[in-house]
């Protein structure tokens, strides 16, 4: 079944057109920035941008970075807060006529590795974690999604969350070098490994295309592993949860 997954960062609004069945892409990816105001109808206008670019009739898969739960945004991530509350599934709905399944971006992710990656098959807690803007995480037990696991909210020092620090935002903010930031990065992981004692960590979003410049700063028990689905992981996992959803009526 072909699904067109849409996949919403901080910095670029993504979409593709999938075969939910096998996670294989079937159209080149389409970008478009995410709008300096980063609020809800601005970003809905690019949706629908999006959704034209395909000339898609379909339901639509869509990752959100934030926290989303029956559709609704709960937390304003690293996005405008005026998101808080919005029913997104609503929202892309009205802005597109198309149906959507919206669920957290590194849920998505997850859900992609879990199906056709490296977290095929593997049992007990599993967790992604997606270095984007954020700190995105995604908890699997069992193959089963535990949904809206913010792992990236811990708070840590003098922050408020753990993410402001550690995410490959701070990485550019700050011009750490890869090694610096790299011990960053292994700080979270310990803190991840200390309070949920996962049995496997799938460590995915863009800055895990440069596995190679920090993972030798990786120093914890749990393995860690690198997603090999990369960037599309997003946009796969997305059409995987709509496909599910019009099957099951609920993600599971």
């Amino acid at each position: 079944m072909e699904i067109l997954g849409i996949d919403i960062g901080g910095s670029g609004i993504k979409g593709a057109l999938v075969n939910a069945e096998t996670g294989e892409m079937l159209t080149e990816r389409f970008r478009i920035p995410t709008p300096k105001s980063k609020k809800p109808k601005a970003m809905a206008k690019v949706v629908a941008q999006i959704v034209e670019h395909f000339n898609y009739k379909g339901p639509v898969g869509c990752g959100f970075p934030s926290i989303v739960k029956n559709g609704v945004c709960l937390s304003a991530g690293n996005l405008h807060k005026s998101w808080v509350g919005v029913n997104i599934d609503e929202l892309f709905t009205e802005y597109t006529g198309h149906e959507f399944t919206v669920l957290n971006d590194a849920d998505a992710a997850g859900y992609a590795s879990m199906n056709y990656g490296v977290g095929k098959g593997k049992n007990g807690l599993v967790i992604m974690i997606t270095i984007g803007t954020g700190l995105g995480s995604g908890a699997f037990l069992n193959g089963v999604l535990i949904p809206n696991f913010e792992l990236g909210q811990i708070p840590y020092k003098k922050h408020t969350k753990i993410e402001s620090w550690a995410a490959a935002s701070a990485k550019e903010r700050e011009n750490l070098s890869y090694d610096k930031w790299g011990k960053r990065f292994n700080k979270f992981l310990q803190l991840v490994e200390l309070i949920v004692s996962p049995d496997l960590i799938i460590v995915g979003g863009g800055t895990s295309k440069d596995w190679e410049e920090f993972s030798h700063h990786i120093d914890i028990e749990t393995q860690v592993v690198k997603a090999e689905l990369m960037n599309h992981a997003g946009i796969i996992g997305a059409a995987v949860a709509c496909l599910r959803e019009q099957h099951h009526g609920h993600l599971q």
